[in-house]
């Protein structure tokens, strides 16, 4: 039984803990509480004795261990996907340690996480503050289960909260677009680019559904004569390296294509005859865009204007029409150049290994959807520059592009992301009637429904399957002839000169 021990001006209880080992009342900050009368004292550790024969009883000391502390010893002990580790990482050391790093982990309250939170969603999207806030959940339910912590400050408690106006801080609702869209959408990208790649590789995700991860790390050796084998993808970490990891959630699976993606990857196998990449040492369907647009290697011109104290213009100009430069500014960048050791590449671009996930989505993907390369500091956001020959226009690059344009691009599906093509496949299986059981395989989904256990997948759903997206890619290039006959995107134009043929 716990007893009172008398302080001379106080009482504190004192209780047995262990044989040989006893402790004090304290309070969740780990002080000892100071009971005026000899009774008090007394209950209260009657009270935590029982706790500790219960097994409930938690060392209030031990919530004195700072939040920074726990964290770095939480995440060292985790064993997680390379990119769950590095979404945890960015989490704790952006957004979560510069708030609660040196703050006892019994310190923190549940008006201190919703105040973080406020702070938070002034600043960046609501679903990214989720985000931020489950991990920290996460962080402090494990400090919990360690004993060091009573309860989770994170938790959410059902009912309680603002409950109108919820739907002002719902995210947009994702943007989808129709076969035409995503035909059109992939020329566009393959005319930024200036390859068929693109091409092939938005095609491929808008009718396959794969995941961005699943396309990047997309290995020759498991096309299959009607389908491919999802067997691997590649993560981007942040410090540019790729992962070869499993899919989302072991979703192996093999996806039906119609038979025109098929030849559409053969063809492409053929001309680009994939080699092993130094990462991997794997041979990849897509490689990137490349390293430079420009044709140098090496040091780039904006490290040449920087090192000069000039202008990325006078560089080029010094480079292409050293007239107009004066002989000091010449002889100076000149200087840079020797000293960089830069290079021209004589207009010729060396391809990636693989596709940058930013670089793609902001350089490619979004001006083909929107008719618009986004804002990038110092540049504003700014229409896509055209030629108006050969349609649907070409666009220019370099000084005065906007001058040498003669349009620009309308948008096809503005808000369209990669991740939408995916949203878009799914969207057109559910116009197809397409089986639950079957669009849950193509999209790598799992179902542990009793009724998803006890249905199948038969040859001729998938049969049918096929017959409709061929219907689909067949409209889509009849709707793309009505507008023009030919494509300056080399494979388009080929598959339109067979679809004209075909239809007589």
């Amino acid at each position: 039984m716990g007893f009172a021990e008398n302080r001379k001006t106080y009482w504190r209880g004192r209780y047995k803990i262990a044989p040989g080992k006893y402790g004090t009342v304290a309070d969740r900050n780990g002080d000892a509480i100071r009971f005026r009368t000899k009774r008090e004292a007394k209950q209260a550790a009657d009270a935590e004795e029982a706790k500790v024969r219960m097994g409930s009883w938690k060392d209030p000391s031990a919530g004195q261990v700072t939040f920074g502390e726990y964290a770095s010893r939480w995440y060292a002990v985790q064993d997680l996907a390379a990119s769950t580790m590095q979404n945890y990482r960015r989490h704790l050391e952006e957004h979560l340690l510069p708030e609660f790093e040196h703050h006892p982990l019994a310190s923190i309250q549940r008006d201190d996480v919703a105040a973080w939170e406020k702070k938070e969603k002034a600043l960046y999207a609501v679903s990214s503050v989720k985000t931020w806030r489950a991990t920290l959940h996460l962080v402090l339910e494990d400090a919990v289960d360690e004993g060091l912590i009573s309860s989770n400050p994170a938790a959410k408690r059902r009912g309680r909260g603002k409950r109108a106006g919820r739907s002002s801080t719902r995210g947009p609702e994702k943007v989808i677009t129709d076969p035409l869209g995503v035909l059109l959408t992939a020329e566009r990208a393959s005319l930024l680019s200036g390859r068929d790649d693109e091409f092939i590789a938005v095609v491929s995700k808008g009718y396959t559904g794969m995941r961005w991860g699943e396309i990047v790390g997309l290995e020759a050796e498991f096309m299959r004569p009607a389908a491919v084998r999802v067997e691997w993808q590649l993560y981007e970490l942040d410090s540019g390296d790729f992962v070869r990891c499993p899919p989302k959630d072991d979703s192996y699976r093999t996806v039906d294509a119609p038979p025109f993606l098929v030849r559409l990857w053969r063809r492409h196998i053929a001309l680009t005859a994939p080699t092993p990449c130094p990462c991997h040492g794997k041979s990849y369907l897509f490689r990137g865009q490349g390293v430079s647009t420009t044709g140098e290697t090496g040091a780039k011109v904006i490290d040449v204007a920087r090192r000069a104290s000039v202008s990325t213009g006078t560089v080029s100009n010094v480079l292409n029409r050293p007239s107009v430069v004066a002989p000091a500014t010449s002889a100076r960048v000149r200087e840079a150049i020797a000293a960089l050791g830069f290079t021209r590449g004589g207009g010729t671009v060396e391809q990636a290994w693989h596709w940058r996930r930013n670089g793609f989505a902001t350089w490619l993907f979004t001006p083909a959807v929107s008719g618009w390369y986004p804002k990038k500091s110092p540049q504003e956001a700014r229409p896509v520059p055209v030629l108006a020959e050969p349609w649907p226009g070409v666009p220019t690059r370099g000084r005065g592009a906007h001058a040498r344009a003669d349009a620009c691009w309308l948008p096809i599906a503005k808000g369209l992301t990669p991740h939408g093509l995916r949203h878009t496949h799914k969207t057109r299986m559910e116009g197809f009637r397409t089986p639950p059981k079957l669009m849950d395989e193509r999209l790598g989904h799992i179902d542990g429904s009793v009724q998803a256990r006890y249905s199948h997948i038969t040859r001729e759903m998938r049969e049918e399957l096929m017959a409709n997206l061929t219907a689909e890619w067949e409209a889509s290039l009849d709707a793309r002839l009505a507008m023009c006959l030919t494509s300056p995107v080399a494979v388009l134009d080929g598959l339109l000169r067979e679809r004209a043929r075909a239809r007589g």
